[in-house]
């Protein structure tokens, strides 16, 4: 594992419930995002994602990539916030923390990531959940990856896609 990308959707593609993904995740979900936590050297995320979800704590280094100044979780001792763009915040990061990065940012930076070939690996959980926010095309997303396999538990589905 080098760089991955997590991200959780329910079966309409939503990808938020009021600008937080815990409305799409499942406890199936949850496990898993917690187990692959544990496998990193650093996360990186988006300044929205870090505003909107849970980062006050993280288990690694936590890379934020924000225009702001100001880092909204400057309670966390391990958060850096790097005004750059997400591919050199993610070389910079290699640099820095080691190779296994997982980015848990929101669409717009795993696509801008993705399509600039610098996602080695998509972790997608598909939840029962619909009528979200935000919805994204998540098999057309796949479909940008040759492989994926795929496990249902409880009712989630878990595809990891790679090139």
């Amino acid at each position: 594992m080098s760089t991955v990308a997590s991200l959780v959707v329910g079966r309409d593609g939503s990808t938020s419930i009021g600008k937080n993904s815990n409305g799409v995740s499942s406890d199936a979900d949850r496990k898993a995002f917690l187990a692959r936590r544990r496998k990193v050297d650093c996360i990186l995320i988006g300044g929205n994602t870090a505003r909107h979800e849970p980062y006050n704590q993280s288990p690694v280094p936590l890379v934020i990539v924000s225009r702001s100044h100001i880092n909204p979780v400057a309670g966390n001792d391990l958060s850096h916030l790097w005004n750059m763009t997400p591919a050199e915040a993610l070389a910079k990061a290699k640099l820095l923390f080691g190779e296994r990065i997982l980015v848990e940012a929101g669409t717009s930076i795993i696509f801008e990531l993705i399509d600039q070939g610098l996602i080695d690996q998509l972790d997608l959980s598909v939840t029962q959940v619909t009528g979200g926010d935000d919805p994204i095309d998540w098999q057309g997303l796949l479909s940008r990856f040759a492989h994926h396999t795929h496990t249902n538990i409880d009712g989630t589905d878990f595809y990891v896609a790679h090139n």
